[in-house]
């Protein structure tokens, strides 16, 4: 997540806040879920986030030699998943960083020959802050929950997506630059694809989400009343999967990740997901925030759980996510 100047003097200090579920009467309706046979895999989870959280990918910052490292491990995943580059490679330079920085693009058309020209963007950004530069015995910031947590789960989509062919609806996967840098990365994309009338229906980014909350919901969305994706995610899945957090309110973090970027252009549902909640986690932009502290069996059910939701999302008759 971009770096949160005015909330860092509060960040180890922050207090319990009061929250409250999504106030959804279809939360469990049947008609509105989708049945998914399909089980997503621990290891593969516990695998993919272990590499790119790796000290070998030294903090994964913008334009570095780690980050390169970690545009061909994403390369390859695509390639080995079938999911095609978006434009005529996967990679997408970004224009307003001074050295060659990449957002990594993939594709998946979707199967309805009208509902394919509307595309679902689901993202995360893969870069973080690197290498402390004071003298210390670990000075690698290896970004596991910010936000290398969040890759995994988009690439675990794009692997259901691949294999299932559930999606009516045209999937972008973007795995982000320079997000830590000022949002850079979805700031150069967005212009690109206005310039290709992007049909964008709506995007999910996720952002750090390797632990989970103590909370009676799975996580919160960014932008809670902006839209009614926390509603719809929730009918969905047939679950409280998605509640109302203050502290993103207050803290305003919708303005904070690549999901902005992408609201500003379009003037659709852009929001991202998280379960950080200013409780459950203390190494925000931290060098311990390492594989090791990540709980891959929480995340491994965080992406069950949205599977039904991100299926619906993609294949629903008519945009049924509307802004307010």
């Amino acid at each position: 997540m971009k770096k949160l100047y005015f909330l860092l003097p509060f960040f180890l200090l922050a207090c319990k806040s009061n929250t409250s579920p999504v106030n959804n009467k279809n939360a469990s309706s049947p008609e509105k879920t989708v049945s998914i046979s399909y089980k997503v895999e621990q290891s593969e989870v516990s695998d993919f986030l272990k590499y790119l959280s790796s000290d070998e990918l030294e903090g994964r910052d913008t334009g570095s030699k780690g980050i390169e490292k970690a545009a061909v491990f994403l390369e390859d995943f695509f390639k080995k998943n079938h999911v095609k580059p978006y434009f005529k490679s996967y990679r997408d330079t970004l224009t307003n960083f001074k050295t060659s920085a990449y957002n990594i693009v993939g594709v998946l058309e979707g199967t309805d020959p009208d509902l394919k020209k509307e595309f679902v963007v689901l993202s995360a950004h893969y870069d973080h802050i690197g290498l402390e530069k004071k003298e210390q015995p670990d000075v690698i910031f290896n970004g596991a929950n910010d936000d290398a947590s969040g890759v995994t789960v988009v690439a675990q989509m794009a692997k259901y997506f691949a294999e299932t062919k559930s999606n009516k609806r045209s999937i972008l996967f973007v795995f982000f630059a320079g997000e830590e840098k000022g949002l850079l990365g979805s700031k150069s994309l967005v212009p690109k694809l206005q310039k290709l009338n992007f049909n964008l229906y709506t995007q999910l980014n996720i952002e750090m989400v390797g632990v989970p909350m103590k909370r009676d919901f799975l996580a919160y969305v960014t932008g809670f009343d902006k839209s009614n994706m926390a509603e719809k995610i929730n009918e969905y899945t047939g679950k409280n999967t998605i509640g109302f957090l203050p502290k993103e309110a207050e803290y305003k973090l919708f303005y904070r990740s690549d999901n902005y970027s992408f609201y500003e252009a379009f003037k659709k549902p852009c929001q991202s997901i998280s379960t950080f909640d200013f409780e459950n986690y203390d190494f925000y932009h931290h060098v311990s925030d390492e594989f090791k502290v990540m709980d891959i069996p929480h995340m491994t059910s965080f992406i069950q759980e949205l599977l039904p939701a991100v299926t619906q999302i993609s294949s629903t008759p008519t945009e049924e996510i509307t802004m307010k």
